[in-house]
C-alpha cells in the first residue's frame, strides 16, 4: 500500500484475521469487521479492480479469486481455475509434463496413505523431499536422506495438507523465472534470478526464504545465452499450460541428463512472494522497473482485461 501512488489510487484495504475474519481498515491497524459474505463481495465491488496479494491457501488457490469473479470485478493474477491448479503441486506436475515438460519424480499420499513401497523407494532414491501438495513458503517441507526419518516427515507435511508428496531431489542450479503479462496479452519474462541458499540451510526453507541475509539472489544468473533461452521459453509454456495471468514465477532446477541441459519444473506461484526480500520484484528491480512501477503494470494488466 505504501508503493500505490495515492495521487492515482484511492486504496480500499480489506484484510482477514487468523480466525478468518474479514475486516475493513488502514494498512497496519484492523479495522471494522465485515458481517457476512454479502458484505464482502459488496466491499469488492466498491472498487475498479481488486489487488488479491493472499498466499497460500484460501488467497492464492482460487477460492478468493472466485469471490471477486462473483463480484464481478477486475483483480490481478490467474483466474480460478490457474489458481487452484497451480496451488496442488500433483496437478501441476501432471499439467506441465502432458506439455514435455520435465519434473521430479514423486510418490502422491493422499489422506490415509503413509506407506512407500520399496520400489519406489528404489526409484525415488536418497534424499528425498517430503512437501504438503498444497503448500507454500517452503511450510512443512523436510528433506529426508534416512527412510527410517520417512514418517515423521510425512507426518510434519501433514499438519499442512491431508495430501502429500514424497519427492526424488534433483541435483542442479535452482533458477526462478518472473513472468509478466502485458496489457495487450504478450508475456514478458525478467532476468534468470539464480538462489544460493547459505551454509545454514539445507535447501532454501521457510527461514532461509524470510530472513535477510540467509540466502544469496543472483540477478541475473551466470549462465550460457542458451541454458537462459532455454529456461525462458520452458517457464512461457508452464504460463500457458496452466491458463495463467498476468504474473507467474516458475521456480527449476537446471540440470543435466547426458549431454543435455534439462530445466525440471519444481514449483509455479501464481501470487508469488511480494516482501522486500522476495524474488519476484527483484527481479523486475534487476531491469529497471521500481516496486511503485510493477504495481503499476500489474493493475494496468488486470484493468485492460482478462
Amino acid at each position: 500500500m505504501r508503493f500505490l501512488d495515492p495521487a492515482r489510487y484511492e486504496v480500499v484495504p480489506l484484510s482477514i484475521s487468523r480466525d478468518g475474519e474479514w475486516q475493513d481498515g488502514r494498512a497496519g491497524r484492523a479495522g471494522p469487521s465485515l458481517p457476512g459474505m454479502l458484505s464482502v463481495i459488496e466491499a469488492l465491488q466498491s472498487v475498479d479492480v481488486v489487488f488479491p496479494c493472499l498466499h497460500g491457501r484460501y488467497g492464492e488457490d482460487g477460492t478468493v479469486q472466485g469471490l471477486i469473479e462473483l463480484a464481478g470485478v477486475p483483480y490481478v493474477g490467474s483466474g480460478v481455475l490457474a489458481s487452484a491448479t497451480a496451488m496442488d503441486k500433483e496437478f501441476t506436475k501432471k499439467i506441465v509434463a502432458a506439455e514435455g515438460i520435465a519434473v521430479a519424480d514423486s510418490v502422491v499420499l493422499r489422506a490415509g496413505e503413509t506407506e512407500v513401497s520399496t520400489s519406489d523407494r528404489v526409484r525415488l532414491g536418497l534424499p528425498v523431499f517430503v512437501k504438503p501438495a498444497r503448500g507454500g513458503s517452503s511450510v512443512g517441507v523436510s528433506r529426508v536422506d534416512d527412510w527410517a526419518d520417512l514418517d515423521g516427515a510425512i507426518a510434519a507435511a501433514r499438519e499442512w495438507d491431508s495430501k502429500v508428496l514424497v519427492e526424488a531431489a534433483v541435483p542442479g542450479r535452482e533458477i526462478d523465472i518472473g513472468l509478466l503479462q502485458q496489457p495487450g496479452g504478450r508475456v514478458i519474462a525478467g532476468p534468470p534470478l539464480e538462489i544460493n541458499v547459505g551454509a545454514g540451510s539445507q535447501f532454501f526453507d521457510f527461514e532461509a526464504k524470510y530472513q535477510a541475509g540467509a540466502a544469496e539472489f543472483v540477478i541475473p544468473a551466470g549462465l550460457d545465452p542458451v541454458d537462459a533461452g532455454l529456461l525462458t521459453r520452458t517457464a512461457r509454456r508452464v504460463f500457458e499450460a496452466l491458463g495463467c495471468a498476468g504474473l507467474l514465477r516458475a521456480d527449476f532446477f537446471l540440470t543435466r541428463v547426458g549431454s543435455r541441459t534439462v530445466p525440471v519444473l519444481n514449483e509455479v506461484n501464481t501470487m508469488p512472494g511480494l516482501t522486500e526480500l522476495s524474488q519476484f520484484p527483484r527481479i523486475w528491480q534487476a531491469v529497471g522497473i521500481s516496486y511503485s512501477g510493477l504495481l503499476d503494470h500489474l493493475l494496468n494488466t488486470a484493468l485492460a482485461g482478462r
